[in-house]
């Protein structure tokens, strides 16, 4: 029938002001000590689901900032600066990430090369499930496939940033900052992997000693994790490929209802640009003459600024890339 129907509403929630924290350190870089890695994870807060997601995530933090340290203690320094960073509010809408990448956005914009996620690295224990941005997804690849844990399965990466959960999104979605996470999953083929999974559907939280008895897979994220950082905080050229940006482009716009030759057009010469940086450009990553320090400096900010090229500004709400 078209009838209408009127439905009674009764909200009793109750609006209370809390403080919200993050925890911030850093080791700074000796030669780019202005470019930042940021490696990314979260602690509890007064209300989650069940309490315990958040304790994977500090854990492998912590053991990182450990290993870290012993090597800090016998005279090692990174080249490019690495903040730790532990969100609060994550729950709550990421409000301890956005709220403080927000008010350094500029300085963050600019400086920070790479984001690398720790938001609840082991959410199963059968599929080792990497999620890479374009420019990151060779690195996260051949990452993994030495590091692969036997009697899981690991997968190709995952080229779609979107799907990152947590407190990478401002990273992401406003800052255009190539992002990276290693998680451990349970991926049935019925189930649509989602970044609106974790909002929509909460989990009920597994102890840790059922999913990981052994911690195996949490030091193996460790150790992936770990990997990743150090690579993109000391190789003299950024480990990024601008290739791969150029082929996500034309794989989106393949089967586009929308066939527009001018932007199909488009799209080639970008690949084509993209083959000769990679080609050419790129000789200073594998030929130590060519590091001139200026023109390594050029290649880095290009690198670094790739993926802002498509940010939308200006956007209605929820658009961002």
């Amino acid at each position: 029938s078209t009838g209408k129907k009127i439905i009674s509403l009764n909200i009793q929630s109750v609006t209370t002001y809390k403080t919200i924290s993050n925890v911030i350190g850093y080791l700074k870089g000796t030669v780019f000590p202005d470019r930042y890695v940021i490696i990314g994870s979260h602690h509890n807060s007064f209300n989650t689901y069940g309490g315990q997601e958040w304790a994977s995530s500090t854990a492998i933090i912590t053991a990182f900032i450990q290993a870290l340290m012993l090597k800090v203690k016998r005279g090692w320094k990174p080249d490019r600066t690495i903040v730790f960073c532990s969100w609060g509010g994550t729950s709550f809408g990421n409000i301890g990430s956005y709220e403080w990448a927000e008010d350094l956005k500029r300085v963050l914009q600019r400086n920070v090369v790479a984001y690398i996620s720790l938001h609840n690295p082991v959410r199963g224990n059968s599929t080792l499930h990497p999620v890479a941005s374009p420019s990151l997804q060779q690195l996260a690849a051949e990452s993994q496939s030495f590091n692969c844990v036997e009697k899981t399965k690991c997968p190709g990466s995952n080229v779609s940033s979107v799907q990152i959960q947590g407190d990478s999104d401002y990273f992401i979605n406003h800052l255009g900052v190539p992002a990276m996470q290693f998680s451990y999953e349970d991926i049935k083929t019925s189930e649509n992997s989602s970044f609106l999974s974790e909002a929509l559907f909460p989990v009920h939280t597994t102890k840790t000693e059922e999913l990981d008895p052994s911690f195996s897979l949490h030091e193996t994220i460790a150790k992936l994790t770990g990997q990743v950082t150090l690579q993109i905080a000391n190789e003299p050229v950024l480990p990024f490929n601008a290739l791969d940006i150029a082929l996500e482009v034309q794989n989106s716009l393949k089967g586009d209802e929308v066939d527009i030759p001018q932007l199909l057009a488009m799209a080639s010469r970008l690949r084509d640009t993209a083959e000769l940086f990679q080609s050419d450009e790129m000789r200073p990553a594998n030929d130590p003459k060519e590091r001139a320090p200026i023109r390594v400096r050029m290649l880095n900010d290009v690198l670094q600024n790739l993926e802002k090229s498509f940010l939308v500004h200006r956007a209605p709400p929820g658009i961002y890339r």
